[in-house]
């Protein structure tokens, strides 16, 4: 998902592979085959964990069978991990077992968000989350972290008119305006206290620290003594943290889109812009070459025309059948959602092409499936647990010369988007301050840490794959060359290679592997 704030522009990131996926993976979704069910498991693994922590840990977990010859369970996990004695909470978690037999261990999977559903991914689209060696040698597992889906979850709106208001509303006063401003960020406070209102005094813990603990735990209760993991987008920052607090136990993890712990929110958000804007003209130059595209002419001449759709649809927005009203910041989203994936750019075309008709709706078609929202409901709460992880997560330090230079550097290289991209920073309003750092991860001690970069991944830009790979004292950096969010399992063979004789035979590969 993405973010738009002054401070914190896109913070935050998003990196989900669930907006790709709900592009490619869900609209023709991939079914598990049938494989043997088994409650066994191995005993808990609870060696070097303190006195006050083994109950958590030496929980046996009782196994149901669902969905498709998968397995589901709960675990319990504390609160606060540094107090575990407040309360305790609750992880959903599913597993499908390793088709081969034997498994080598439990692979924790994480699709990014933060606020996907890793119990979705799993259940929903197995073989998009990972390829068929994986699932013959491990036992796959997809978990929802505190704050999200089927644990326990944050709650805010309770209605969905309100998440639509707050979602969709077209603010009364003009764009940049103080009135504009003040308007938004009183939307944002209305959010914010419905969040704190129902979400059961969980959002001070809703934290990427502590849910990289969880994994921990997760790890413990499976009976593995080391991690087995596959973090895509924000999922590599879960990841690294869990690294960064855990290097003894790493085993094999494998970061797919990264995000970049040690830049700041604005320059998170900023980069997110350029590199948006980078996929947007890539798109255009293969809307153009084509013969169902609206647009004529060159690249630039594209861009502008485009451009020229934005502004129009901020300044008289159309109304849907359902009596939203597609504005500016709606189109946007629609148009981002179809950048995670370049399987996704045929859809793109065809609602630009229908917008610019006078025809909304397939833009709220694509919106939607970027909140994740059907029938006019919100099939989870991925918009929730993304603002509870971000707001606390990410330090609110830029000053406004910081912002003034990150705003000229957007204008300048993300002429496009930039209009659009600014805004308040709803954060400001969110109850509790900001717990998080940003600073590199080294993780000193690790094992070896494989890195998946693609060089024109619009929401995780490959900088970013770089710098953790770099970042990383045992970091080993693979890059695809192409489009798309993302490089593991999206059909390019010697990334496939790369990441699957590591995971499974602990291979890592060479350093610096580029795959075109």
């Amino acid at each position: 998902m993405v973010a738009r704030t002054s401070r914190r522009i896109a913070a935050i990131v998003a990196g989900v592979l669930a907006a790709s996926l709900a592009l490619s993976g869900c609209l023709y979704a991939q079914i598990p085959a049938e494989q043997p069910r088994s409650s066994a498991s191995p005993a808990p693994e609870s060696d070097g964990i303190a006195d006050e922590l083994l109950p958590f840990y030496e929980q046996t977990l009782e196994w149901e069978s669902c969905e498709s010859a998968m397995e589901c369970a709960i675990v319990t996990a504390p609160l606060d991990w540094q107090n575990p004695g407040l309360g305790e909470i609750e992880l959903a978690i599913i597993r499908s077992r390793a088709t081969g037999g034997d498994a080598i261990g439990s692979l924790l999977t994480n699709p990014g968000g933060p606020g996907a559903s890793g119990l979705g991914f799993i259940r929903d689209s197995i073989s998009y989350a990972v390829g068929e060696d994986v699932r013959e040698n491990f036992d796959v597992i997809g978990f929802d972290p505190r704050g999200v889906g089927a644990s326990t979850a944050v709650t805010c709106f309770t209605d969905p008119a309100d998440m639509d208001s707050y979602l969709f509303d077209i603010p009364e006063n003009s764009r940049g305006s103080d009135a504009w401003n003040d308007e938004l960020l009183a939307s944002s406070a209305e959010f914010a206290a419905a969040c704190e209102a129902n979400s059961d005094g969980i959002l001070p813990y809703i934290t990427t620290d502590q849910s990289a603990r969880d994994m921990d735990l997760l790890r413990g209760v499976l009976g593995d003594s080391e991690l087995y993991y596959l973090g895509y987008s924000y999922g590599t920052f879960l990841g690294a943290t869990y690294a960064k607090l855990f290097p003894e136990r790493v085993g094999r993890l494998v970061l797919d889109a990264a995000i970049d712990p040690s830049v700041s929110g604005l320059e998170v958000g900023t980069t997110q812009g350029v590199g948006f804007e980078s996929a947007l003209r890539a798109y255009m130059a293969d809307c153009i070459d084509g013969s169902d595209c609206p647009f004529r002419g060159t690249v630039d001449q594209g861009m502008a025309d485009l451009g020229t759709l934005l502004a129009g649809a901020d300044r008289f927005p159309q109304q849907g059948a359902d009596g939203r009203m597609l504005g500016a910041d709606t189109l946007l989203t629609a148009i981002i959602a179809a950048l995670y994936s370049e399987d996704s750019w045929p859809y793109l075309t065809a609602a630009l092409t229908d917008t610019l008709a006078g025809d909304p709706e397939l833009a709220f078609t694509l919106a939607d499936f970027y909140y994740n929202r059907s029938g006019g409901v919100y099939l989870d709460n991925q918009t929730e647990a993304f603002s509870a992880y971000n707001c606390l997560d990410y330090p609110n330090d830029s000053t406004p010369e910081d912002e003034a230079a990150s705003q000229a550097l957007l204008e300048a290289e993300a002429p496009t988007v930039a209009p659009y991209w600014s805004g308040p920073d709803g954060c400001d309003e969110w109850p509790y301050p900001p717990s998080g750092v940003r600073e590199p991860i080294a993780a000193e001690g690790a094992d070896p840490i494989v890195v998946v970069g693609t060089t024109n991944d619009p929401a995780t830009p490959y900088e970013w794959s770089v710098s953790l790979a770099e970042q990383l004292s045992s970091g080993v950096l693979v890059t695809r060359v192409g489009e798309g969010h993302s490089g593991y399992n999206k059909g390019n063979a010697c990334v496939d290679a790369a990441v699957e004789t590591y995971l499974i035979d602990g291979t890592p590969p060479e350093d610096g592997l580029r795959c075109e």
